[in-house]
């Protein structure tokens, strides 16, 4: 199974305009992926710089036809006047069938410091020829530390919940919506989580459960052990470049998978957003 996870930062292009026609080709010369994990992407927006509205969802949707579209709304407001309402927030794109999809909103206590936004994690449960998979994508604060580092204490209770739901199959009732669906044990977390290699964070998304639940391991050092991350911000060097390259966007795999692990790469594809 190959997997994509890509800041598309509404489709942005070097040039600065949005084109989502763009992005679809990047994503497919970067690999033949059978799961895109995807964050910041809109719909509505004319104030961004370079948005013209269009919804994105609808459009990466029509861009792979294969593939179950999954929306996970951060930001819902209202639009200008009579126009369409502003939607930004994740996506999955899977080629394998989709049994089960949460969205989860992330904790976002008040930090009037800075400027901050609701984030979500959204996770679909695959069928996968590996069998069930539960892939989660999240896009995490940037401005706001004590908000991140919550909503990275969330997504490990999340990790908790979802393999106690696996052991423990609920009693269900044929169809509707109390249906016992399965929740899958295996577990990839992909995204823009903001925070650095090496950060509390990092080490506290990781650290071991104390009932046994499979932690999350960095899928990077798994391939490439001993071996500084590769940067995934600021790759291109151009005018006006806000910081030196950095990594934020990582793989998260829980110990099921993480012995799977095949390979793992950073695309530099200079097609794309810098990100």
């Amino acid at each position: 199974m190959n997997l994509i996870t890509w800041n598309i930062q509404r489709g942005r292009t070097p040039s600065g305009e949005c084109d989502i026609a763009h992005t679809a080709a990047s994503l497919r010369q970067v690999a033949d992926a059978d799961v895109l994990c995807l964050q910041e992407v809109s719909s509505g927006y004319t104030d961004m710089p370079g948005c013209d509205g269009a919804n994105q969802f609808a459009l990466l949707a029509h861009h792979f036809p294969g593939y179950v579209p999954v929306v996970g709304l951060a930001c819902d407001t209202a639009g200008e006047g009579d126009g369409p309402r502003r939607l930004f927030g994740n996506m999955i794109l899977s080629r394998h069938p989709v049994l089960q999809v949460l969205r989860h909103a992330l904790p976002w206590p008040p930090d009037p410091a800075v400027m901050s936004m609701q984030r979500i994690a959204l996770e679909a449960t695959l069928d996968t020829p590996l069998g069930l998979i539960r892939v989660t994508t999240t896009h995490l604060e940037y401005f706001s530390r004590p908000q991140r580092s919550a909503q990275v204490q969330r997504l490990r209770e999340l990790q908790r919940e979802a393999v106690a739901h696996a052991s423990n199959p609920r009693a269900g009732a044929p169809g509707g919506p109390f249906a016992a669906i399965a929740r899958a044990r295996a577990a990839i977390l992909a995204g823009d989580c903001n925070f650095l290699p090496g950060s509390w964070e990092y080490h506290c998304l990781q650290a071991p459960f104390d009932d046994g639940t499979p932690a999350y391991a960095d899928a990077w050092p798994l391939r490439h052990p001993g071996q500084a991350h590769a940067p995934t911000v600021c790759l291109h060097d151009h005018p006006g470049r806000p910081a030196d390259p950095f990594t934020c966007d990582f793989i998260f795999v829980g110990a099921d998978l993480a012995p799977r692990v095949a390979e793992l790469r950073v695309a530099c594809d200079n097609a794309g957003p810098d990100h």
